[in-house]
């Protein structure tokens, strides 16, 4: 079921969605008679890569997820979450290429989840961080925070979980009923917390890695580019996994 519900979102995002319709519009234009079909499955493609590669409709798509949940405000020593004692980070994409520094080892948007949940870390004695999301995710991640001065006694280790929904199932049985940090990017944490609470957990928010930050608009802004793209395609597989979530009944 993994495998299969990462294959078919593949075809609805962005990029493939685009090339779809521009494919589509090429055959008609080329190989059929239907050529008003054709042009208008052409121009809907250009149009479709042109709204998600701009940064209006990126940060659109993206703020509405990523403002659900504020930013965790923890003083030093904890403060009201002195008695929390397990920090849980969610995992993302890493590799293991022996031939590149540890820091290379997760993907960027895991990496600022990882400082994230290292600085809480360090504003709560006592606490202990949760690192999942496969064993590339959770070595690399494993890995930095060792790094960066983490007692390994402070560290659970979860190589096992491929999504989030079985991180849910794995973290599950180490906090119990007690309120747990969960840290995960900013634009994912409505979908994390959805799946955690429906599964009976309580977790406190600590969302990271806000790619749509409220500022006035610069003339760059209008023109297209890849990284606005790769923005859009981040709400859109956001969207996918809470539309699939909810038909499953999950959240």
């Amino acid at each position: 079921m993994f495998h299969m519900k990462k294959i078919v979102s593949q075809f609805l995002f962005p990029v493939p969605l685009t090339l779809e319709f521009l494919l589509v519009g090429l055959f008609l234009l080329w190989f059929t008679r239907r050529q008003r079909a054709g042009k208008v499955m052409v121009t809907c493609g250009a149009m479709l890569l042109f709204a998600f590669s701009n940064l209006i409709t990126s940060n659109a798509l993206l703020r509405p997820l990523e403002h659900s949940y504020p930013p965790l405000a923890v003083t030093s020593g904890g403060g009201r979450l002195s008695s929390i004692e397990f920090i849980a980070v969610l995992g993302g994409l890493g590799d293991d290429d022996p031939n590149v520094p540890v820091t290379s080892h997760i993907f960027p948007d895991l990496m600022v989840r990882l400082i994230e949940g290292v600085r809480l870390y360090r504003e709560i004695p006592g606490s202990k961080l949760i690192l999942s999301g496969g064993r590339y995710s959770s070595d690399g991640m494993t890995k930095m925070a060792e790094a960066l001065g983490v007692s390994p006694g402070n560290i659970l280790h979860l190589a096992e979980p491929f999504d989030t929904e079985e991180e849910g199932q794995q973290i599950s049985p180490i906090v119990g009923s007690r309120q747990f940090i969960l840290v995960t990017s900013a634009s994912h944490m409505p979908r994390a917390m959805g799946l955690f609470q429906t599964r009976g957990l309580h977790p406190i928010a600590a969302p990271t890695d806000f790619l749509a930050p409220r500022r006035p608009w610069e003339l760059d802004d209008f023109v297209p580019d890849g990284y606005k793209l790769f923005k859009s395609q981040i709400s859109v597989y956001e969207y996918l996994g809470l539309a699939w979530a909810k038909l499953r009944g999950k959240l």
